[in-house]
């Protein structure tokens, strides 16, 4: 018992010496990690390396778009806040590791990066439910988007560092964590479509569907007085006007590729405690 609470403590150091003071898909409220917290965020992420170990022993599987659950987002009918891109590799030592290409925003600021990794940065910092979903794409989707993450140059192409949470699903003054997955994603399928415009049109013929949020006049004005990631001004009027903010959600990609028959239904993990 002494041996663990040791290796719980430093596991909770690492934690809090090493990770990034970004977010995405999470509050950016202040709060403080906990041994607990950080023991269930890394079962949840040994647990989520076992399973996906499993489905490539099955079928061969070597990427899928993993989300976690953040923020509540259940008054919105929404399930997941947070999309990345995971895939097989090895770590120092040869043995398979998962890691995972996500866009994080800077708390506190209206910008945003690429970061690669591991899944047990991914499932830390306290999010609001315990609770790991991916879709696995077909091997087609998969090869193409194994090549797009080789290459650097790729990866960031359509990336774009203005942020706001709320971006339009077919704007590009600003790009949200899961925008900037199915853009790229859009890109490695189609690879004409080598600009965020074409990338959006391409998904438009294909059919996706962003999520539309009912948000009147005054939860918008006091999302953008209070935090610097938050702007609707990218909205058409016509739209922002009639409280219809649509985005671009972990739960509308999901739909999509399986309605696309780009990929499966979503596998859902949760940590029970």
């Amino acid at each position: 018992m002494q041996r663990r609470s040791l290796l719980a403590a430093l596991m909770l150091f690492t934690a809090l010496t090493l990770a990034p003071a970004a977010r995405a898909g999470r509050s950016c409220e202040p709060h403080r990690a906990t041994v607990a917290s950080v023991e269930r965020g890394l079962r949840l992420a040994q647990r989520t390396h076992e399973e996906l170990e499993a489905q490539h022993a099955r079928d061969g599987t070597r990427l899928v778009l993993l989300a976690r659950a953040g923020r509540d987002l259940t008054r919105y009918g929404l399930h997941y806040s947070h999309m990345g891109i995971a895939w097989r590799t090895e770590d120092a030592q040869g043995r398979p590791a998962w890691r995972v290409l996500h866009k994080l925003n800077a708390c506190g600021t209206a910008s945003a990066d690429l970061w690669r990794q591991g899944l047990g940065e991914f499932f830390l910092d306290d999010p609001w439910r315990y609770e790991a979903a991916w879709s696995v794409p077909t091997p087609e989707v998969q090869g193409k988007l194994l090549a797009l993450l080789a290459h650097d140059a790729g990866v960031v192409r359509l990336h774009h560092r203005p942020y706001s949470i709320v971006s339009y699903a077919w704007g590009t003054r600003y790009q949200q964590s899961n925008q900037w997955v199915l853009e790229s994603l859009a890109m490695a399928l189609e690879p004409a479509a080598g600009s965020r415009e074409r990338a959006q049109s391409w998904l438009q013929l294909r059919g996706y569907e962003p999520t539309v949020l009912q948000l009147g006049p005054l939860t918008r004005l006091g999302g953008r007085m209070s935090a610097a990631n938050v702007a609707f001004d990218d909205h058409p009027d016509a739209k922002r006007f009639r409280d219809r903010i649509e985005t671009v959600t972990v739960d509308s990609v999901f739909a999509w590729i399986e309605r696309a028959r780009l990929g499966a239904a979503p596998v859902r993990l949760q940590d029970e405690q």
